[in-house]
Parts: C-alpha cells; sequence; structure tokens
C-alpha cells in the first residue's frame, strides 16, 4: 500500500495534489510520501519483531540524506557498497556500529575508513581481500569484524542483471572455499569472524530462492559451530521484490517469518539489507508531456523525463505503471512513452493506455528505487529535484541542479 492515491480523477501525494506539486516545482521531478515510507519501515521492524535482528537499508536504494536520516531515526543500520555511501549514512546520523559494508571491490582507503569509524561489519567477498584487510588491520593494530559473503549458488529467478547468487557471478566467496577461509582465521588476532553473509539477487517475488539461500547458510554454520566457530549473526541479504505492474510479491512478514523459521536453530542476530521494498513505491517521478507524435507507425508520448532521469526502463526493461496526474474522459491510445536524450532506448514505457494531452504531467510509480540514485547527466541534464510530502507539508529534500553546477569541477 502506498498514499498516492486519486481524488476526483486528479493524483495526490497524501493531501497534495501532484500536478499542482508539478507546476510549482517543475519537471522532472521526484515525490515522496513520508506516510508510505513510515509504513513500510514499521512492516519490517514487525516481520523480525520476534527475534534478535538489525535491519541493514540497503543505501544503493536511495541515498538522499533525508531519507537516510529517516532511516537512522527508526533505529535501523545500513548497508553500504562504496565510501560514498559510507559518507553519506554517516552524514545523515547514521550509527556506524549498525553499518555493514559489502561490495566485490573495496578499495585500501575505503577499508581503512571502515576500520577507523568502527563499523558493525565488513562482508569480504575474496581470499584476496581478506589477505587485504589482514594487511591493514596488522599495520593499524586494530582488530576488523568479518562476515564472508558466501554464494550459494541459487537462482534467485530474477532479472539477469540483478541476480547476484549464482557461481557464474562475480559476487562472495563458493561455499566450499569459505568453510575452508572460516576454520583458517578463526583464532586471528586482528580478524574476528563474526557473522556469515549471502545475497542472491534483487526484485524477488517469491519466498523459495530466500528460504533456500537459508538452508544453505544454516548447514555452513551448523559445521562450523561443529569446528568450535561461534558467528555472532547471519545476513540474508536484501532482494524482496515489488509491484510495479502485475507482480504479486510476498508481504514483509510472509516473507521474513518464513526465513525465521527456517533459521530458529541460529540463535544469534538475523540482519536483512532491504532496500527496493521500503523506498519504491514512497516514490514517483512526475514528467511532463511536451508533445504528441505519429509517425503512422505508433503513437508516440514525448515527455521531458528521460533515461537519464530513471534508467530502469532502458537497462532492466523495466514495466512500470504510468499514470497520468489528471485524468481525461476520451478513447485510450496505445503510446510509446519516451524522453528527450538522443537515445532510441530513451523511453519511460511501451505501449501503455493513456489518454493524454500535451501540457499533462504523468507518474511513473515505483520510483523511489533505483530512480534518483542511478541518475545521470547524460545530455548535459541536470539532476532533478526532490520533494518529500508529509501530509499538507512539502520540502525540497534535494534542489534541482542548476546548469552551472553541471560543469563547476571542469578545468577550460
Amino acid at each position: 500500500m502506498d498514499f498516492f492515491n486519486f481524488k476526483d480523477s486528479r493524483l495526490y501525494v497524501e493531501d497534495l495534489e501532484v500536478a499542482k506539486l508539478a507546476c510549482e516545482y517543475e519537471t522532472p521531478l521526484y515525490i515522496y510520501s513520508m506516510a508510505t515510507l513510515q509504513r513500510h519501515i514499521a512492516a519490517f521492524n514487525r516481520a523480525l519483531a520476534d527475534r534478535p535482528h538489525l535491519i541493514c537499508y540497503a543505501v544503493k536504494a536511495n541515498s538522499n540524506l533525508t531519507l537516510l536520516n529517516l532511516m537512522a531515526r527508526a533505529g535501523w543500520g545500513f548497508d553500504v557498497v562504496s565510501e560514498g555511501e559510507l559518507r553519506r549514512v554517516l552524514q545523515a546520523g547514521g550509527d556506524p556500529r549498525k553499518v555493514v559494508f559489502s561490495g566485490v571491490g573495496k578499495s585500501e582507503s575505503e577499508l581503512r575508513l571502515a576500520l577507523s569509524v568502527g563499523i558493525k561489519c565488513l562482508n569480504v567477498e575474496s581470499e584476496a581481500e581478506l589477505q587485504l584487510l589482514e594487511r591493514l588491520c596488522a599495520e593499524l593494530k586494530v582488530s576488523a569484524p568479518v562476515a564472508l559473503r558466501v554464494n550459494p549458488d541459487v537462482d534467485a529467478k530474477t532479472h539477469p542483471a540483478i541476480s547476484t547468487g549464482l557461481k557464474n557471478n562475480k559476487f562472495g566467496i563458493p561455499v566450499a572455499q569459505a568453510r575452508e577461509l572460516y576454520l583458517h582465521y578463526k583464532n586471528h588476532p586482528y580478524l574476528k569472524m563474526c557473522g556469515l553473509d549471502a545475497h542472491i539477487g534483487s526484485q524477488m517475488t517469491s519466498v523459495e530462492p530466500i528460504l533456500y539461500s537459508a538452508e544453505k547458510l544454516l548447514t555452513l554454520w551448523t559445521e562450523l559451530q561443529a569446528q568450535g566457530l561461534e558467528l555472532e549473526h547471519l545476513d540474508l541479504g536484501g532482494g524482496l521484490g515489488v509491484v510495479y505492474r502485475h507482480e504479486t510479491p510476498p508481504q514483509p512478514y510472509d516473507y521474513y517469518h518464513a526465513v525465521s523459521e527456517k533459521l530458529a536453530a541460529f540463535p544469534g542476530e538475523l540482519c536483512i539489507e532491504p532496500g527496493r521494498a521500503v523506498v519504491a513505491n514512497a516514490g514517483v517521478l512526475v514528467t511532463k508531456v511536451l508533445r504528441l507524435k505519429d509517425n503512422g507507425h505508433k503513437h508516440f508520448c514525448v515527455v521531458d523525463g528521460s533515461m537519464s532521469d530513471l534508467i530502469r526502463p532502458a537497462l532492466y526493461d523495466a514495466d512500470m505503471t504510468i499514470v497520468n496526474c489528471n485524468e481525461h474522459e476520451g478513447t485510450p491510445l496505445l503510446y510509446e512513452v519516451v524522453g528527450p536524450v538522443c537515445e532510441s532506448d530513451d523511453f519511460l514505457g511501451h505501449e501503455r493506455s493513456l489518454v493524454v494531452r500535451p501540457g499533462d504531467f504523468l507518474a511513473v510509480r515505483g520510483a523511489g528505487a533505483y530512480g534518483s540514485s542511478m541518475s545521470s547527466n547524460y545530455n548535459s541534464r541536470p539532476l532533478c529535484c526532490e520533494l518529500l510530502v508529509d501530509e499538507d507539508r512539502v520540502q525540497v529534500i534535494r534542489k534541482r541542479q542548476s546548469y552551472e553546477q553541471l560543469w563547476e569541477n571542469e578545468l577550460l
């Protein structure tokens, strides 16, 4: 459920009319709903309320400081994959002791920063990374909390570009190798093997893949415990899917209650890393219709939003709901909703049934995740303004980028 609803044929975000916000703040424009975010946070809290847990929001889904601060004030931790994301979390008031640092290509400077601020855990993804961390800890005379990210070779049944748990993916360590590394380093003076981690993919709409992954983690934990290695937490990653158009993903409680039952034998803390399921349907991208075009073969609805603002349709063939913010009477036509960027793949939706006129505002729903955070300046287009709406109040949480800011770091 979200708080973007139609009243008298006009789309509202909570108590404010979306089209009026678009007129005032111009387009393309990202709008987020505070009530939706709070509802989703509460849903995840309820899902794991009956066991020790830590929810680490996946910063890559949407890294706006205001949204990160909202997660921090809710008591959540964070899953980061770069120094920039870690610094954003710290800037937003996040507790470093609730941060897990994932990613297959952590640099030496990133590891040094993580060690210096005292994060909860480093999710190590290769033996080479473990050896680098060992050297840094010996040099700095500090201890590093470590979880190995295993690759359980589980098919997440999702888009190939966002599947991360198969043996042909770049992520993680094979289970057999991870077992050897845990036993080799279990009494290391600087590397504290405190957790076990896996993340198999994103936008999962079934509970079966995550249960299979959890079963493999449980088996490995049991084997390690028998060898005298006690782990403090298991990290199942994120990946719970959302409804974009026709998907039917489970609710957070159903999804993670099943996971918790599967891991009932593990007495420690259960960590999860949701991102998309928290913020996707809490946000929309609003774009203005510039003109309509008919080439005798297709109808085109040309809008001012583009792949530089929302790349998911072009990159993943993402099928996202598009609605007119002011519904009209009339016979709908099938439109290609396309943007102004000079790429044939610059589209927001194919064959969308719309009654639309030039000057209308369209809303792309489910754009709160991997929208703003993946946007770019391609074609020298400024980054969008972002708004957070709380009932009848609106706050600018990112100013629209000026043209001068496009080249402020360039030298002539």
